[in-house]
């Protein structure tokens, strides 16, 4: 039994894309940390962590299954469990179900209204971006960036009871980082987006245009972020390492666009993600 169970977790474990789904929980633990909570049990971090989690993988599970047809006409995704055969369409269904909806009354159950969040956040990524927008335009990342600032909001208003200005400055910073990981992505795979019919910046508008608003997204999150965390009153060394990280991250910005290449915007895509974890790790921190 306990071989089974090692096996399917084994080939399930793709479909929730760990990395991009692991930063996403980090960015709503600290919304939660902060509000500065007056009281943090074992309880509540376990159900925020569990329910975020599971409606987060669930969301990235039920993308997969409606995407197989186009992952298969590409090389990056072509090895991914449902197009191989290893995860059937159906099994992968009422995994990404069961994983959604577990993760959504988990949160109902925490708090209404974070709960509201997360749901917005699952509906805004499975039915608006994936189903509706992403195969008819590129504008589709948009709501795709927003579903991607639920989970700092929804953290942000576990803590605080409401949404506020803070927690939306968040949720902002973290739709302007979006497009630096998806549009580096569509300008290095941009044949294979093409053959697959998906509608992407670069076949749109260039990939000189593209590089543009990578770097303008970037710089923007960047000053949302600082914003942000200015707002929570954090110390003023939390503030000098943010602005130190801001200076490198806006230094490749402005690079990509007067020097372009593949490879400076990759580096400057690589650059976000560490950017963005350091940033979430301050407000942790900071907020103790």
């Amino acid at each position: 039994m306990k071989d089974v169970i090692r096996k399917k977790a084994k080939l399930y474990w793709p479909l929730i894309k760990s990395l991009q789904t692991g930063l996403l929980l980090v960015t709503g633990i600290a919304g939660f940390v902060s509000a500065r909570c007056p009281v943090i049990s074992w309880q509540i971090l376990t159900g925020l962590t569990g329910s975020l989690f599971l409606a987060i993988s669930g969301s990235t599970v039920l993308n997969m299954v409606y995407d197989r047809d186009i992952d298969a006409k590409m090389p990056r995704t072509a090895h991914r469990p449902i197009v191989t055969g290893a995860v059937t369409k159906n099994e992968a269904l009422i995994l990404g179900i069961i994983l959604s909806c577990v993760g959504v009354v988990w949160a109902m159950v925490l708090s209404l209204q974070f709960g509201i969040v997360v749901l917005m956040g699952l509906f805004l990524d499975a039915v608006v971006y994936t189903i509706w927008l992403k195969r008819r335009t590129p504008w589709s990342i948009v709501w795709g960036g927003i579903s991607g600032g639920m989970p700092i909001l929804a953290g942000r208003v576990l803590g605080t009871g409401h949404i506020d200005m803070i927690g939306i400055l968040f949720a902002f910073a973290i739709l302007l980082w979006i497009p630096t990981h998806i549009l580096t992505f569509s300008i290095r795979y941009k044949e294979d987006y093409i053959s697959a019919g998906i509608p992407t910046f670069p076949s749109w508008y260039g990939v000189d245009k593209t590089r543009i608003i990578i770097a303008l997204a970037s710089i923007g999150a960047a000053i949302a972020i600082a914003v942000g965390i200015f707002s929570l009153g954090l110390s003023l060394g939390y503030l000098r390492m943010l602005l130190l990280l801001s200076f490198g991250l806006i230094i490749l910005a402005v690079t990509s666009v007067y020097n372009p290449s593949d490879k400076t915007n990759f580096l400057l895509f690589k650059y976000a993600s560490v950017y963005m974890l350091s940033a979430m790790l301050i407000i942790s921190i900071g907020s103790f």
